[in-house]
């Protein structure tokens, strides 16, 4: 049995080779440990979801200053069904809104619809507060936990419902050197 020197052209053919096995198992076992964010659903906005019979309420949340504030619902609502819906939101203390949804059509709650405006949250903004949600169609209820948000983000200001009274945000104390302290150099 007679066996061949390898050139120095197949040597490095051969590390190549090897080295790029190494580096795709290494790659693939990171998948194999860690789950991918990819493949999680999630709520990507700030508001929640629900379905509730033939409605699709997206990125629904109360904006509103305070516990015992007026609060404005806003979201999305998509009715899939072939007649008009009407969706009631009941929130604390019997503060209620209702809003008409079209058959097979969406409704908008922003700046530019009318205002759905629950009479108090019954939460602290940053809380999430119990809503009790009805639509006629079908007769279909359920309770929700919907995030109330205040005008600390400025993208909520304008959903304040009028009358409300925003307190001011807490502001930093200074630090030493903003005092104009030091070390007595």
């Amino acid at each position: 049995m007679r066996f061949t020197a390898m050139t120095r052209a197949q040597r490095a053919k051969l590390a190549l080779t090897a080295g790029a096995l190494g580096v795709g198992l290494l790659a693939s076992g990171c998948s194999a440990s860690n789950s991918q964010q990819t493949t999680a659903e999630y709520q990507q906005s700030d508001g929640i979801n629900a379905d509730l019979g033939p409605l699709e309420l997206r990125n629904m949340l109360i904006v509103s200053a305070g516990e015992d504030q007026p609060g404005r619902v806003i979201g999305a609502v998509y009715n899939s069904s072939s007649q008009d819906v009407k969706l009631t939101v009941n929130g604390a203390e019997g503060s209620q809104t209702e809003v008409p949804v079209k058959a097979n059509d969406y409704t908008l709650l922003n700046a530019s619809s009318d205002e759905a405006i629950l009479s108090t949250t019954g939460g602290i903004p940053g809380s999430l507060v119990d809503v009790k949600i009805t639509e006629d169609g079908t007769n279909v209820s359920n309770t929700v936990k919907v995030p109330v948000l205040d005008a600390t983000l400025p993208e909520y200001k304008e959903y304040l419902p009028a009358g409300s009274t925003q307190s001011p945000s807490p502001t930093p104390s200074p630090t030493a050197s903003e005092l104009g302290g030091g070390t007595g150099h």
